[in-house]
C-alpha cells in the first residue's frame, strides 16, 4: 500500500519541478492501493506542488450542453473523474469561469492563473487556462492515462490551424460565478469526428522526439512532457497536414 509520502517520493524521482507549473491528468484507479486513498493522492500532489503552481481539469462539457447551458462554479460537479471533482472544492483551490472546459488551480499565482476564462469563446483558446500553460512551459503529467486524455492537446489544434476542430457557430452558455453573478459566455464547441481519441498517434512521435518520458506513480505509469515542446512538435506536423489529427 503507497502512503503519501511515496507518492511524494514518485514525484520527485519523475522529474516534476515543485516551483513550476504542473497539469495533472490522472485516474485514481491505476495508481493502485493507497493509505487514506484519493484524499491521501492529492495531499501529496500539493505539498509537493506548494512552491509552485497545481493545475487539474474540472471540465464539465458533460453535463453543460445546449440542453443545460449553465455551469455553476461552485456547485456544478467535475465529469473527468473523482479526483478533479474533490480537488476542486478543497481550500485554497481556484476553479475558472469557462463553461465546460474550466480548470482547478492550487498555489500563490492560482487565481491570477484561472482568471478571464468566462471571456474564451472555445474550449481551450488563446489567453485561457490551457494557452497559458503554454506561455508557462508547464510540465504535463499523465498519471495512468495515455495522451486520449492531454487535454492540451486540444489547445494545439485551434491555435495551430488543425482542419475540423472548432464549430464555425457559436451557442448560448451560461456561467454563475462564486457571487451567484449569471455571466453569458458564448462557445464554439468542438466538432472534430475522432475527438481525442486520434491524440494516441502523437505518442510514438513525441517519444522519437525525445519529448516524453516515463515514470510511475504509486502502480500507475505515467507520461511526462514539457508544454512548449509538446505544441512545437504539433505545430510541425500540422503545418505539413493541417488534417492531420483528423485520421488515425
Amino acid at each position: 500500500m503507497h502512503t503519501k509520502q511515496d507518492l511524494i517520493n514518485h514525484l520527485s524521482n519523475i522529474g516534476i519541478d515543485p516551483n513550476g507549473t504542473l497539469k495533472v491528468h490522472i485516474s485514481y484507479k491505476a495508481i493502485g492501493e493507497v493509505e487514506g486513498r484519493g484524499e491521501t493522492v492529492l495531499d501529496a500532489l500539493m505539498q509537493y506542488m506548494q512552491p509552485g503552481l497545481l493545475v487539474m481539469a474540472a471540465h464539465t462539457w458533460k453535463n453543460v450542453n445546449t440542453e443545460n447551458p449553465v455551469m455553476d462554479v461552485l456547485h456544478t460537479k467535475s465529469c473527468v473523474g473523482a479526483l478533479t471533482e474533490l480537488f476542486r472544492q478543497r481550500g485554497n483551490v481556484f476553479r475558472s469561469l469557462h463553461p465546460t472546459h474550466s480548470v482547478a488551480a492550487f498555489g500563490e499565482e492560482a487565481e491570477d492563473f484561472i482568471s478571464g476564462e468566462e471571456k474564451i469563446g472555445t474550449p481551450c483558446g488563446t489567453g485561457g487556462a490551457y494557452y497559458k500553460l503554454w506561455e508557462r512551459d508547464a510540465q504535463i503529467l499523465l498519471v495512468g492515462v495515455n495522451f486520449e486524455r492531454n487535454t492540451f492537446i486540444h489547445g494545439a489544434e485551434e491555435w495551430d490551424g488543425a482542419l475540423g476542430t472548432i464549430k464555425d457557430t457559436y451557442e448560448d452558455y451560461y456561467i454563475i460565478d462564486k457571487d451567484a453573478k449569471r455571466l453569458h459566455s458564448p462557445q464554439r464547441r468542438h466538432c472534430a469526428p475522432l475527438g481525442s481519441d486520434v491524440f494516441c498517434k502523437l505518442e510514438p512521435q513525441a517519444v522519437m522526439e525525445g519529448i516524453l518520458s516515463f515514470g510511475k506513480f504509486g502502480d500507475a505509469t505515467t507520461r511526462l512532457m514539457r508544454a512548449k515542446a509538446l505544441r512545437e512538435m504539433i505545430a510541425e506536423l500540422l503545418e505539413r497536414d493541417s488534417g492531420y489529427l483528423m485520421r488515425y
